[in-house]
């Protein structure tokens, strides 16, 4: 078996940083597949105002590209195990500040 690849501090950056964007997949996903709008950057103003349902699953692939690329080019699914530490603390802080700013912006 191969052993993983040396990790170094700016890989549990990238990992942290995947982790955040992969959950901001969720809302505008979920939102747009079920004909809701939601805020998105391209609403007006960007990120309070409401977005169209197809404009959140555009924001949310764009998202998921965004974060796949963080994996890919960092070659994030080829390190060591501790890597995913980085993506779950990414992913929660994102989960935990997105309540946060959803919440104060009233969207249900």
């Amino acid at each position: 078996m191969a052993q993983p690849m040396t990790t170094r501090w700016y890989h549990y950056v990238f990992a942290f940083m995947a982790g955040g964007i992969f959950i901001n997949v969720l809302p505008h996903l979920l939102n747009g597949v079920s004909g809701r709008p939601f805020p998105s950057p391209f609403s007006d103003p960007p990120g309070v105002g409401l977005s169209s349902p197809a404009a959140n699953v555009v924001w949310a692939v764009i998202n998921f590209l965004i974060a796949a690329a963080f994996v890919y080019f960092a070659k994030l699914n080829q390190r060591h195990r501790s890597i995913c530490i980085a993506y779950f603390a990414g992913a929660v802080s994102m989960a935990f500040y997105l309540a946060n700013y959803f919440g104060r912006l009233g969207v249900a």
